[in-house]
């Protein structure tokens, strides 16, 4: 029971509501509209550490250091599509990805008054655990941790209803349009590159919402939880619940954390004292590397025999790189 137990416990907790966040606004950039952004976890880094540093160095209460994160966020939208969403999908894809490794360096190396470089910003989560209605911990959770769940996953269904709707809407279909022929759609009127921006400033506010739950949840901010792994391993979420499904990024991302953390518990089980795997097969120091490799290994075969995901469709794949 204890597998199953902690499996559970890290597929709902903070981190993973953090990256049903980012997959969410990946799947209105990638599975929508047919944009690459291999840069999604720079509009959660801007998102946590607008609101961090906002907090800490500015005194900016709670709600002000939030919308003024997201205002960060749709800036940094633009600085990435302006000047590359009138050309090819593979631009924007290489543009994306160097801008979040810029963006990461910076946040390392530059202005360490206000970012603390490596260390990183603490002290930011007083006002929000202020509101904390709940007395103690709960289901295996700290009491802060209940909050941040009991917040984070409100606002993923607050979300998910507001992508239900918007991509039911005109403007939506226009998206899902772009995504399959964008010629077509600028054919009869439409302007494609302004609808291309619109969708990457929106998934870029909900991966910067991301980045708030991931920041309250661990109390701080550093760099390096914002590299390129936190990007592919939202795309991989999405991917795995199937691109162009509202419900698909949570599915996935809790289906994946809960391989995850099973695969975990169960190579540590397995290995070392008490276990019935021999150390120089597989040693518990190995098991964080071979859980990767595992599920990794189950991720392979789904794309071989189901590449459109669990709920998706193959015809949603396709994307129009011209």
């Amino acid at each position: 029971m204890d597998l199953l137990t902690n499996a559970l416990h890290d597929a709902f907790a903070p981190i993973a509501i953090s990256y049903v966040l980012a997959a969410i606004g990946l799947n209105i950039h990638y599975g929508y509209t047919g944009l690459l952004n291999f840069g999604q976890a720079a509009f959660a880094a801007v998102g946590a550490y607008g609101m961090a540093v906002l907090i800490v160095s500015f005194d900016v209460p709670l709600v002000p250091a939030l919308l003024l994160a997201l205002v960060g966020a749709v800036l940094l939208a633009l600085v990435m599509g302006l000047p590359t969403l009138r050309l090819r999908a593979d631009y924007l894809a290489i543009v994306t990805i160097a801008v979040a490794e810029i963006a990461r360096l910076i946040f390392s190396t530059s202005f360490k008054q206000y970012f603390n470089a490596r260390d990183g910003v603490q002290g930011f989560t007083a006002d929000f655990r202020d509101l904390n209605p709940y007395g103690e911990g709960a289901i295996g959770f700290s009491r802060n941790d209940l909050w941040v769940i009991t917040v984070g996953w409100l606002l993923v269904a607050l979300v998910l209803a507001f992508v239900f709707l918007l991509m039911r809407s005109p403007w939506g279909r226009v998206l899902k349009s772009i995504r399959e022929d964008e010629d077509a759609v600028r054919s009869l009127g439409k302007n494609v590159y302004s609808y291309k921006l619109q969708a990457l400033i929106l998934g870029g506010v909900i991966g910067a919402l991301g980045g708030f739950v991931g920041a309250l949840g661990k109390g701080s901010v550093q760099p390096d939880s914002f590299n390129t792994d936190f990007t592919f391993i939202a795309f991989t979420m999405l991917i795995l619940g199937g691109a162009a499904r509202v419900m698909s990024p949570v599915v996935g991302a809790v289906l994946f954390w809960f391989l995850l953390t099973f695969m975990d518990v169960l190579l540590k089980r397995i290995t070392g004292d008490g276990g019935f795997v021999p150390g120089w097969l597989l040693n518990p120091d190995q098991t964080g590397n071979v859980r990767f490799m595992i599920v990794g290994l189950v991720l392979m075969l789904l794309m071989i025999f189901r590449p459109q995901g669990i709920f998706g469709d193959k015809k949603e794949l396709a994307i129009d790189a011209r």
